[in-house]
């Protein structure tokens, strides 16, 4: 057991820009790909997984003094601390869930595979941290591991069924992703709120007359609508609002502007980025769909599991997640009850929009308005799970006293935007810990099966 423990703990130390291109170049080959060409594939996802990278850490870098300047002139200061999607997943991959949760969830797919109750062959691993950080958050709830491993195995289960029904939907709103499904909870955890707050929106009388995509923005509005020139601009309006007075402002105008041109330049950079990640996958997708075709026939379909990142290009969600940062302080600061101040968990705002743009149809209105409740909801989550995953937070701390990241500052608890203010997680921690454990995992139980049964009978349809 401790060597499966090293073995997957130095697997995940590797990060997704390396595990990924292995991944991606065995799979090649055991599917008949060449191994030069499964090889230059795997290389395009990992160059992609390393530009996205930079591109993000640009956007942190960037924003995250000028988001504490405004912080502290305004007084915004809250309870929960932002610790940022990266040290979240570094608690909840260094819990005692965490350190096995490759391999369980592994075999909780193969199982499902055979048993032909879900069709998505889930290799995104790094984003199995997810499922690590439900755990994680339950074993602290319960103190027990048992219970911490039936969250995550709860939550990996909605989680591919969810992948089966929106596939399609994916497949068909994202080009060059065909075969390709998305197993990661936090984006599929905002499908129901797309397709429920979209269709409520289509019956308001006249609401079809903004029906504007990215596209459409662009010949309304002109350099207006241009997701480059919108990024300048948010970037010099956040800038302005870091100063306290006209002095200042005056002062600060060459670094307002260069702050503006690298919000643009991270608008305008990352779709050239996520290009990489289609022209890697392109051939390993296409050899999938030959194989399943030769060895199973035409109506037989598997779909390969992948990283959201594959598509945060899509001009809508820059449009979107953009306008959504300021608002989503306003809403931390308005909003009564909530603790928590989104910071550095702001540069994951592009993986809200994954799932929900497939149903919105790209309409940049109705995302917004999808982004604006599921944020104003999300706070909340976050702040009522801040307590446990603290104590997460405080364990790990202890036995890596040297890693800063995964420290939190005195008198302040843990939280994160991605994955504590997801509704799978959500649902899974409030029955785990306000219908009494047993109830709770009773009726998350049932919920499993009965996604398990459906899934089952319309896979066979």
């Amino acid at each position: 057991m401790e060597f499966v423990e090293q073995f997957f703990s130095y697997i995940i130390a590797l990060g997704a820009a390396v595990m990924m291109p292995i991944i991606f170049t065995i799979l090649g080959v055991c599917i008949g790909i060449k191994f030069s060409k499964a090889l230059k594939s795997g290389l395009y996802v990992g160059v992609g997984f390393v530009g996205l990278g930079v591109i993000t850490g640009l956007l942190t870098s960037s924003l995250g003094p000028v988001l504490n300047k405004v912080v502290e002139i305004y007084g915004l200061e809250l309870n929960v601390f932002d610790m940022g999607w990266p040290a979240a997943a570094s608690v909840a991959y260094n819990t005692s869930v965490g350190a096995f949760i490759i391999p369980v969830c592994l075999a909780v797919n193969l199982v499902l595979l055979v048993l032909g109750c879900t069709r998505t062959v889930n290799i995104d691993l790094w984003n199995y941290w997810h499922f690590a950080f439900i755990g994680a958050v339950v074993y602290f709830l319960t103190d027990s591991i048992a219970w911490g491993f039936f969250a995550a195995i709860i939550c990996y289960i909605i989680t591919l069924v969810l992948a089966d029904l929106t596939a399609k939907k994916f497949q068909t709103f994202y080009d060059g992703m065909e075969g390709i499904s998305i197993p990661q909870p936090f984006c599929q955890g905002f499908t129901p709120f797309a397709i429920v707050i979209g269709k409520a929106l289509d019956l308001i009388p006249g609401f079809d007359k903004l029906n504007i995509d990215a596209e459409g923005m662009k010949k309304k509005f002109g350099l207006f609508g241009e997701p480059l020139f919108l990024g300048v601009i948010i970037g010099i309006a956040i800038g302005c609002l870091a100063c306290r007075d006209w002095q200042e402002l005056s002062d600060s105008i060459p670094a307002i502007l260069g702050l503006g041109i690298k919000m643009g330049a991270v608008m305008e950079l990352i779709p050239r980025i996520t290009s990489l990640f289609i022209e890697g996958l392109k051939p390993i997708s296409e050899a999938t769909r030959e194989l399943i075709a030769k060895k199973f026939g035409e109506n037989k379909e598997f779909y390969i599991g992948m990283s959201p990142a594959l598509v945060i290009g899509h001009p809508t969600t820059l449009i979107v997640s953009l306008l959504l940062i300021p608002v989503t302080l306003v809403l931390a600061v308005a909003l009564p009850g909530n603790q928590f101040l989104p910071l550095a968990s702001l540069a994951g705002m592009f993986y809200v929009f994954v799932m929900v743009l497939p149903y919105t149809k790209g309409n940049v209105v109705k995302s917004f308005i999808v982004g604006l409740v599921v944020m104003a909801i999300g706070l909340y989550f976050v702040t009522l799970m801040a307590e446990n995953f603290t104590s997460a937070a405080a364990m790990v701390s202890a036995a890596h006293p040297d890693d800063a990241a995964v420290r939190v500052p005195e008198g302040f608890m843990a939280g994160s935007l991605d994955f504590a203010s997801s509704p799978i997680a959500f649902l899974i921690y409030a029955c785990m810990k306000y219908l009494f454990t047993w109830m709770g995992a009773v009726i998350l139980t049932a919920l499993a099966v009965a996604l398990l049964v459906w899934n089952r009978i319309r896979i066979n349809k």
